[in-house]
Order: C-alpha cells, then sequence, then structure tokens
C-alpha cells in the first residue's frame, strides 16, 4: 500500500486559513488524477481542489465546513488500492455526477478531463463544440472557458442543472410570510470578509463623494459603428466597460493622487495602473484586477473583463487576480442604478461608480435636446484627496467619454 497525503498549498501569505466546503468523494472511491476532491472558500475566492494521484481515497482527515490552512493534511490517497464489494460481486457502475462525468467525445474526438467535462456539464455545452488543446486532443478547461467566451451557446433544448442555493442565498418561500418564522444562518467566509473589509472602510476612510454627468452619445457612436468589425477582428465583444476603464487611466494620469494610497502617516504614489472591476458572483461581489491596464488595449480589456465575467460565475477566480489594485470601477448600471456612492476599496483611495445610461431631456445651447445620459459618482478619501482633484479627475473623465479622440491625443 502506498499512501500519498492531499494537501492545499494555493493559500496567499495574506489568506491565513480557509474552509473546506464539500467533498466530492468519500472513503473507498476511485480517484483519478487531477479529478476534483473537495471546494475550498477563502475570503475572497472559492476554488476546486483536484487529486494529486490516482488510486482510492484512504482516509478524510477535515470533513465539509473544517477551518483549514496551507499544508494541512485533509486527507490520504492509496495509490495502489483497489476497490472490492462486501460479497465478492462485480461493482456496478453508478451514473457519473456532474464533477466526474467525462463529456462523450464527439466532433474532432476530443475527450474532457475531469474539471472541463464539470465545467461543460454547468454550462449545458458539449465536447463537440470544444476544441481540445492537450494532449491527444484532450478537452483542457481553459479550452471550454475559451469557448465559452467565444460565443459557444448549449446546443441541447433542456434547461441546464441550476447550481443549489446556499442557505444565505435562499429566498423564503410566501407561507414562511405568514407563518413569521426566522432562520439563522452563518455568513459564509467571503461574505465576512466583505463584510470586514465595507465596515473597515467606512472607519479608517474620511469618505466624500462627487458626482457628474455625462453624455454617452459620443462612445454610443462609436460602438455602433465598429462593433461588428471589433468583434470579427478580435473575437470578442465591444463593451462600453472598456472605454471608462481607458478614460479613468486617462485621468489618473492627470490627478496621480487618485491612484495613491495611505500607508500610516505617508503616501504612495503607484507608478502602474491596476483597475479593479467590480463583478457580481453567485457568492458576493469580487473586484478582480486588470493589471496594467494603461498598457492595454481596448480588445485587450474586453477579453480580460470577459475572462473575469465567466470565471466569477462559475466561482474560478485566482487569488491572484483578485489581490491587489490602485483604483476600482463598480458597474451599478448592469442591475439599472441610476446613482450610488460607491465604497472604496482600499487600501485604494478612490472608486470610480458608472450606472445607467438612459435617455434624459438635457439643455444644449438654450435648447431642450434628448440625450442618452449616464451619472458618475466617485468615492475619494479626503485625507489625501482634496476635492480639487477628485473633482477635476471625474471632468477628466467625462471629457474623454464625451470626446474619446482624447485618449489618442493625450489631451
Amino acid at each position: 500500500m502506498a499512501i500519498i497525503d492531499v494537501t492545499i498549498s494555493q493559500l496567499s501569505e495574506s489568506v491565513a486559513e480557509a474552509t473546506l466546503l464539500n467533498w466530492k468523494k468519500k472513503p473507498g472511491d476511485a480517484v483519478v488524477e487531477d479529478e476534483i476532491l473537495f471546494e475550498i472558500e477563502t475570503d475572497k475566492v472559492v476554488f476546486d481542489v483536484p487529486s494529486p494521484s490516482a488510486g482510492v481515497l484512504f482516509e478524510i482527515l477535515v470533513g465539509d465546513g473544517g477551518t483549514v490552512v496551507a499544508n494541512q493534511v485533509l486527507a490520504r490517497i492509496d495509490t495502489e488500492g483497489k476497490i472490492t464489494s462486501p460479497k465478492s460481486e462485480p461493482i456496478i457502475q453508478e451514473p457519473l455526477s456532474a464533477v466526474t462525468q467525462p463529456a462523450e467525445p464527439q466532433g474532432n474526438g476530443g475527450i474532457a478531463m475531469p474539471a472541463a467535462a464539470k465545467l461543460l456539464i454547468e454550462t449545458g455545452l458539449k465536447a463537440s463544440q470544444v476544441k481540445g488543446t492537450g494532449r491527444e486532443g484532450r478537452i483542457t478547461k481553459g479550452d471550454v472557458i475559451a469557448a465559452i467566451a467565444s460565443g459557444a451557446e448549449p446546443v441541447t433544448t433542456a434547461a441546464p442543472p441550476q447550481p443549489k442555493l446556499r442557505p444565505v442565498e435562499a429566498h423564503l418561500e410566501s407561507p414562511l410570510m405568514t407563518e413569521r418564522p426566522e432562520q439563522r444562518v452563518p455568513m459564509t467566509r467571503l461574505r465576512a470578509r466583505i463584510a470586514e473589509r465595507l465596515l473597515q472602510s467606512q472607519a479608517t476612510n474620511a469618505i466624500l463623494t462627487t458626482f457628474n454627468e455625462v453624455n454617452m452619445h459620443a462612445v454610443i457612436d462609436l460602438r455602433n459603428r465598429y462593433k461588428v468589425t471589433f468583434e470579427k477582428e478580435h473575437g470578442v465583444k465591444l463593451g462600453f466597460v472598456s472605454f471608462f476603464v481607458k478614460a479613468a487611466v486617462h485621468a489618473l494620469r492627470k490627478y496621480p493622487v487618485l491612484n495613491a494610497s495611505v500607508d500610516g502617516k505617508d503616501i504612495i504614489y503607484h507608478g502602474y495602473f491596476d483597475i479593479g472591476i467590480a463583478v457580481s458572483s453567485p457568492r458576493g461581489l469580487v473586484v478582480p484586477i486588470l493589471r496594467n491596464a494603461d498598457q492595454m488595449s481596448i480588445a485587450d480589456i474586453e477579453r480580460k473583463i470577459s475572462d473575469f465575467s465567466i470565471k466569477a460565475k462559475l466561482g474560478n477566480l485566482s487569488l491572484e487576480e483578485l489581490t491587489g489594485g490602485t483604483f476600482s470601477i463598480s458597474n451599478g448600471g448592469v442591475f439599472g442604478s441610476m446613482l450610488s456612492t460607491p465604497i472604496i476599496n482600499p487600501p485604494q483611495s478612490a472608486i470610480l461608480g458608472i450606472h445607467a445610461t438612459t435617455e434624459r431631456a438635457v439643455v444644449e445651447n438654450g435648447q431642450i435636446v434628448i440625450r442618452p445620459m449616464n451619472y458618475l459618482a466617485m468615492s475619494y478619501d479626503h485625507r489625501i484627496i482634496d476635492g480639487r482633484e477628485a473633482v477635476l479627475g471625474l471632468s477628466a473623465i467625462k471629457d474623454a467619454l464625451e470626446d474619446p479622440a482624447r485618449l489618442l491625443l493625450d489631451l
């Protein structure tokens, strides 16, 4: 018998511990290499932990809901183990779960790896829709993500399996409204961390918010003119957030204190532009980072945002993608928000809130006209950012969006 330990090593220095959400296998089950064994939730992200080797799950040392730390032994696998039934009868193969069921080899003949098979079932895609780039044409998880980003749609008419809502996310049914019961459930580690950071931001920053409005006609016209050509050329749809990212970087160059952070009694001016993009996920709001956004093209930004959205939906964002950032953008407009005051994401000192673009009556040259307007909000830490820099910075964003040529001319 050859026993190996199952541990986790993905925790970063800033994450002391995590929660083991649930096991996908039980002792005595056969496992294959890279098959998902369990899920781990940190205060930043949820990720799958694969089996380090093929064999039999010999022992589980930490159960569902247990607290774990990096390099802790969580289970043991017998790499030479064999499963035999108590009565020495042939084992009946039960239907494989969504975690282990391999996608059928169709089209190019590719066979899905376990993690890819899970993703195929969750999204409703078929193996025939995905081009495998792994050894001997095997389909990897990255291949499935690439297919989703390219616009692949489920081919089945049946609705894809819906994820079960965690108790904390479930809505009360109508009978509960009449019976007036109460339900107490613990916060997930991610939700507790979000709450902690929001309170930290309110308690440590002198938060003030300034507002402005922007006429989105120029951006909408530019997008409508080139969106078809853009998608053919770059393989990704042209959205609006990339314009806001470019406009924000443009303003941060002009007013570097908006891109700075506070460390004790020091102000740290960052010579790079790592822009956090707030994304909604089933487990809460997450803020993945566009690193060196000033060096990214519009197409690069759109690809990355699309990738972030898919990963957030599937819970596959990595710790590295969620760490850092010098400035953030929150888009409440996707939910129809007209106006809000975004909360700063520590240790950053400013955040831009963008909202729904709607047609409104405005006055231009003494005439009332209809224009697609968007209200902008910038919350900032008044300890280091004066109203002048905040107002002028938001005005710079407005000017860049109303006249995108400024971005090319650096005006």
